[in-house]
């Protein structure tokens, strides 16, 4: 039985509801762990959940930066990728939910989430900014373009992927793949505290369609 729908108009709904129904419904949505560096030295890292693979040749990634709205001001994390053109995007695992939530509170310019977070950094390899040492997988990018969203607070930043780095027992090299299951990554949902994490693990079969003739 087809059950009614409800419609809503983003332009006549109370703010801030259109983005907690947008984001109660794009979802689950990954998290980029992301890590920056200043042109000073000081490493930076906050979460983003507006995030994905954008392309696979290059591999290119690209995750959204909003500004302070009350204050418009840029992240500390757009600041730096402003300023050095580089960022790691670490994977946010079950074990590490907790500090990811400490690294998501708006600390001063200057100061080191990784710091605040208990959380140990390792060198890169391609880029300035560390990497978070305990994360399953990390990866080192370029940014390629910085893109104002029109009409929004936000601002897209897309990254192409100069080194991947798997823990070793995730990477799977007879199909070139991570185990995700076993990568145990979180991801978020609705709301201010909705996290999930990976469920069933399924494959569906396509039906085969009888050809005319």
């Amino acid at each position: 039985m087809n059950q009614p729908m409800r419609s809503f108009v983003p332009a006549e709904m109370p703010d801030p509801a259109p983005y907690h129904l947008l984001t109660s419904i794009v979802a689950p949505r990954p998290i980029a762990w992301v890590s920056t560096i200043s042109a000073a030295g000081v490493p930076n890292l906050a979460p983003y959940s507006f995030y994905n693979a954008v392309a696979g040749f290059p591999p290119t990634i690209m995750f959204s930066v909003s500004y302070r709205r009350r204050e418009p001001k840029e992240k500390d994390t757009l600041r730096n990728i402003k300023e050095t053109g580089e960022f790691v995007s670490n994977v946010v695992d079950e074990a590490m939910a907790d500090a990811m939530l400490q690294t998501a509170v708006e600390f001063s310019y200057g100061i080191s989430e990784f710091e605040m977070a208990g959380l140990k950094s390792v060198a890169s390899v391609d880029v300035r900014p560390p990497r978070i040492a305990d994360a399953p997988v990390a990866m080192e990018c370029q940014v390629t373009q910085i893109v104002p969203v029109e009409g929004a607070t936000n601002v897209m930043v897309l990254g192409r992927v100069l080194r991947f780095h798997v823990r070793e027992d995730l990477y799977r090299p007879e199909l070139g793949l991570v185990n995700t299951v076993a990568m145990k990554p979180i991801t978020r949902l609705g709301g201010s505290t909705e996290y999930t994490k990976i469920g069933e693990l399924f494959s569906p079969v396509l039906k085969q369609e009888g050809k005319p003739g």
